[in-house]
């Protein structure tokens, strides 16, 4: 059961990601347009869906997993303070939390290791 539940965690910590870098690129100009009004340059969008995507399947497979989380950890807070910090807007207030409570679970994810399920632990680095 614990693998099974270690597994899970990592689904659901890692498709969020996922999802939010298709969603980058699904609506590019948008964006780009988003970031570049939050003093944000929109050269690095295919940075951030790059991390985005590529953190999230590494996350969700367990590969090199203590170290995309960490790295997750700090691109949750970042994202948090650059675009979520205007707390007299309730949704935004919402969304910088849930970017806090994802960094505390991705805190745990890169201390703890991916668990059994994982490719780290295919390759004995769990």
């Amino acid at each position: 059961m614990e693998k099974i539940s270690q597994f899970v965690a990592r689904v659901f910590l890692g498709q969020i990601f996922l999802l939010s870098g298709f969603f980058k690129v699904t609506g590019y100009e948008a964006t780009q347009g988003y970031m570049e009004a939050m003093g944000v340059p929109g050269i690095l969008l295919p940075l951030v869906i790059a991390v985005e995507i590529g953190g999230g399947v590494a996350v969700i497979v367990g590969w090199h997993t203590r170290v995309m989380a960490a790295g997750l950890a700090l691109f949750s807070v970042t994202a948090a303070v650059i675009f979520h910090s205007n707390f007299a807007d309730q949704m935004q207030m919402i969304m910088f939390m849930k970017n806090i409570a994802m960094t505390g679970g991705l805190i745990l994810l890169a201390l703890h290791g991916a668990g059994r399920l994982s490719l780290d632990e295919f390759r004995g680095q769990s």
